[in-house]
């Protein structure tokens, strides 16, 4: 593996799904890990299953929708491990409805955890970035980040400005901070539990015949980190064979 195996990388969202994939994958292969979610009894659970196997984690109660909670986070990190070198920004949720249905609650989560949560991790970790002139943020996007779907029009708004986000606001204005953006097409994850509406919930069921393990993803991210300093991997799309879009 290319990258420095001292590397520790912050994970949000890391009690289930891709986040906890990622954060068993990078432990195994020698990095350390800073987990963050709400469900604390969940990342308990997960970070002494990978000391127990020898690898090297943390974990933090967080609420990625609250920015001082996003930045105590960032600064547990350092006082655990003495630095911090990648912050992965993938708590999500993805609650589908039609428009007409009007469950505005939901939309204004889906934009606080997908939009807000994404911009509190960056607003969080750029300062220490740019003051140690190195770091890297990974985004967790969706293959709704590139089509819009019956039902998942939020949804797909707030992916799309994950990307937005991470290009322009992100990437280009950053000379020593690499970007990467993965965009998971339908995958092993807990967010289809999100769905309260009985339609989004059938036609999600219907679009998640073929599906990847959450590791597939764990593994592109992993990826990206490993490059060498001077290459960024800006995106990663990852979906199961034969999905149409």
């Amino acid at each position: 593996m290319s990258t420095d195996e001292n590397k520790v990388i912050a994970i949000t969202g890391a009690s289930s799904g891709i986040g906890e994939a990622t954060a068993r994958l990078l432990a195994r292969q020698g990095l350390r890990v800073m987990l963050g979610a709400r469900r604390t009894d969940r990342l308990e659970a997960i970070a002494a299953e990978i000391r127990s196997k020898g690898g090297e984690a943390e974990y933090r109660t967080l609420d990625v929708t609250n920015l001082e909670d996003m930045q105590a986070f960032v600064e547990f990190a350092q006082d655990k491990f003495g630095r911090l070198d990648v912050v992965v920004n993938n708590a999500g949720l993805m609650p589908l409805s039609r428009l007409e249905v009007l469950k505005i609650d939901e939309w204004n989560r889906m934009i606080d955890v997908n939009i807000r949560g994404v911009l509190h991790g960056i607003a969080a970790a750029l300062p220490l970035f740019k003051q140690q002139r190195s770091g890297q943020f990974v985004n967790l996007s969706s293959i709704g980040g590139h089509n819009v779907y019956p039902t998942a029009a939020v949804y797909c708004a707030t992916k799309f400005a994950v990307w937005a986000i991470s290009e322009g606001r992100l990437r280009q204005e950053s000379t020593d901070i690499r970007v990467t953006v993965i965009s998971p097409g339908v995958t092993e994850t807990e967010l289809a539990s999100t769905i309260t509406d009985a339609e989004a919930a059938e036609w999600v069921e219907g679009f998640r015949e073929a599906v990847i393990p959450a590791d597939a993803i764990a593994r592109a991210i992993a990826f990206a980190i490993e490059q060498p300093v001077e290459v960024d991997v800006n995106e990663i799309i990852v979906r199961p064979i034969g999905q149409m879009s």
